[in-house]
């Protein structure tokens, strides 16, 4: 069995023992094709978000409304050149750096928001009174 392989594995070089362009080019072809895949597919998304999330930050003004990585929401009352102060309840006024800050919410997402607390607050209020 081996005798069969082993000749077809050892190809016979080319006339002069130069490597030919065709088979140079087709060694690197998957070399080439892996790193657009990479590039596409991983590299050129992230730096796009990365941009808009840049803009987005950069874009922060007092009124704003906001929700952080840890997920709190809240209005930003003051904007200063590293940090935000955002007011979370009538007395309660954090301090987060910009890069904590994870979106601004718009009136369309704020609406959809408040559907769903609405839909969670009668979901609760209708366990409670079948006693669940």
């Amino acid at each position: 069995m081996y005798n069969f392989i082993l000749p077809l594995l050892m190809a016979a070089p080319e006339a002069g023992g130069e490597v030919g362009a065709g088979s140079l080019l087709s060694s690197f072809l998957p070399f080439i094709a892996v790193i657009l895949i990479f590039y596409f597919l991983i590299i050129r998304p992230q730096n796009k978000k990365r941009k808009e999330t840049e803009k987005m930050l950069g874009a922060l003004k007092k009124g704003d409304k906001i929700v952080t990585i840890g997920g709190l929401y809240g209005t930003i009352q003051t904007v200063k050149e590293t940090t935000v102060i955002v007011k979370v309840d009538d007395s309660v006024k954090l301090e987060f750096l910009r890069s904590a800050i994870s979106s601004i919410i718009t009136q369309a997402k704020e609406e959809k928001i408040t559907a769903n607390d609405n839909d969670n607050a009668e979901t609760d209020k209708e366990k409670s009174e079948s006693g669940e």
